[in-house]
């Protein structure tokens, strides 16, 4: 029997990052405590080739390899281009608060690109293995991350817990799919479809799957109420790790919900339609309401992400090329405004100070106007205030939802945004009405100043012409249905 070698053209990012990875270790062990900056200029320049190895192999086309396990499509393709600048500006965001702590090591940098890995893989996923292949690879790569800085008790603490609540999130997931197992006989994606269209699915045994499904679905999206651990990792990790694991792996989870719910079980949409309904509206109440009380803007940008995590869930109940568009637009937005918001924050931090209360803003404007202004463009755009990308990103999934008939969850999330901009106002105040508790100004690399004004601009200018980055995610989802 003859062996045929599979088309490795559409996993070539996959394959040029991994063989980088290896560079990076093999660079890490040779330099030593020499040039701690070797990692960091690798990483970049690790991300910037699979960047262009990614644009050269982008196509329209659906193509599947490895006997159908994985696919490469605009999706894919797209929330990939998207991955690799986030995380090139979390390690730029990140180089002087790590360097200032001793965290500025290679572990740090390969367990970020093994996570970039695990994130690919997560979105060009057609089968069961290679999904939870992805998700588990990211996830084990977050964790030891959480734990880098080993003699932070609080780091220690929040690692753990992130690992004991991450396993039993994929056990729910886990469980969920061997049942889908079960009831059809398959683990590629597109045969679970088609199962339940010809009729040969147990139907019963295939929504006690996709209960669980969603049940680790929600782990991972850090949806109320499978949300409690993101308070504390958010708090406890240092914040260059905050910053990774609220951004980038946003637009993995977006991917794996949509290769999962979408294209696996959308003969079951009317069924998951309605657990997202009321994950959408818990997560918008209990977000919105808890991040009110708190004092640590960390935890306050958590409870913001479990908000925001609703938000985009009503994009996936509207159901329909309209809706997972806004969706995907709202991930982008959410994303561009977490990078921004946690950038601020480590760059008011210094050494053996944590820049992590609310209070610590206070007199901003005094200390760096420019630097004010940026977090101010942001918590308009969390807010909801036009005319930043957060307004529309709101406003799409609104007139998608509205399309689809749910007339009162439009008008429940539209209270409950109204509810949720008083935190982000309350920062505006600290920074431009209260006087400065640290008079001391707030200085900064310039490579870091242009990223966080490139940032803020983004965030400006993608509310005011949205159609670029609409038109980008409708045709990465039209191509790929």
């Amino acid at each position: 029997m003859d062996f045929l070698l599979p088309d490795f053209t559409p996993a070539y990012p996959e394959i040029f990052l991994l063989f980088m990875i290896c560079v990076v270790m093999l660079a890490d062990l040779f330099a030593g405590e020499k040039n701690k900056l070797l990692s960091f200029y690798l990483s970049l320049l690790t991300l910037a080739g699979c960047m262009a190895v990614s644009y050269s192999v982008y196509s329209t086309e659906i193509r599947y390899t490895f006997s159908g396990m994985f696919v490469s499509d605009a999706m894919s393709d797209t929330l990939k281009l998207m991955i690799y600048p986030t995380v090139a500006a979390v390690l730029i965001y990140s180089r002087s608060y790590l360097s200032l702590r001793g965290l500025l090591k290679g572990e740090f940098f390969c367990l970020a690109l093994f996570a970039t890995l695990g994130m690919m893989v997560m979105v060009s996923a057609s089968h069961l293995i290679t999904l939870y292949l992805g998700l588990e690879l990211l996830s084990l790569s977050l964790y030891a991350m959480v734990a880098l800085q080993r003699e932070s008790s609080i780091a220690t603490e929040a690692a753990i817990k992130f690992f004991v609540l991450g396993a039993l999130a994929s056990g729910f997931l886990l469980y969920g799919m061997s049942m889908l197992y079960g009831a059809t006989g398959t683990l590629h994606i597109t045969e679970l479809v088609q199962s339940m269209q010809q009729g040969i699915a147990d139907r019963n045994i295939f929504i006690v799957g996709l209960v669980f499904v969603v049940a680790g679905i929600s782990f991972k999206l850090s949806a109320v109420p499978f949300h409690m651990w993101v308070p504390d990792i958010y708090e406890g990790a240092p914040t260059a790790i905050t910053l990774f694991i609220g951004s980038a792996p946003k637009l993995a989870a977006f991917g794996f919900v949509m290769r999962l719910l979408v294209e696996g079980l959308g003969e079951l949409a009317t069924d998951w339609q309605g657990m997202l309904v009321l994950l959408s509206v818990a997560s918008m109440t209990v977000g919105n309401f808890v991040a009110i009380a708190q004092q640590n803007i960390k935890r306050m940008l958590a409870y913001s992400t479990i908000s925001h995590i609703g938000f985009v869930l009503l994009g996936f109940i509207a159901i329909g090329e309209n809706g997972y568009s806004s969706a995907m637009f709202y991930i982008v937005a959410y994303v561009l405004m977490t990078l921004g918001a946690f950038g601020v924050i480590m760059l008011l931090s210094r050494e053996g100070f944590e820049a992590d209360q609310i209070t610590d803003f206070k007199g901003l404007n005094q200390r760096n106007p420019w630097l004010a202004f940026m977090m101010l463009i942001i918590m308009f755009s969390m807010a909801g205030v036009p005319p930043m990308i957060g307004f529309y990103a709101k406003l799409a999934v609104f007139q998608a939802v509205l399309e689809a008939g749910y007339v009162w969850l439009v008008v429940v999330a539209v209270v409950l945004a109204l509810i949720g901009a008083f935190y982000y106002l309350r920062i505006v105040k600290f920074m431009y009405f209260d006087i400065a508790e640290d008079p001391q100004p707030v200085l900064f690399k310039s490579d870091v100043r242009i990223l966080i004004s490139a940032n803020g601009l983004a965030i400006l200018l993608l509310g005011i012409f949205p159609q670029a980055l609409m038109g980008l995610s409708l045709s990465a989802i039209q191509y790929s249905m």
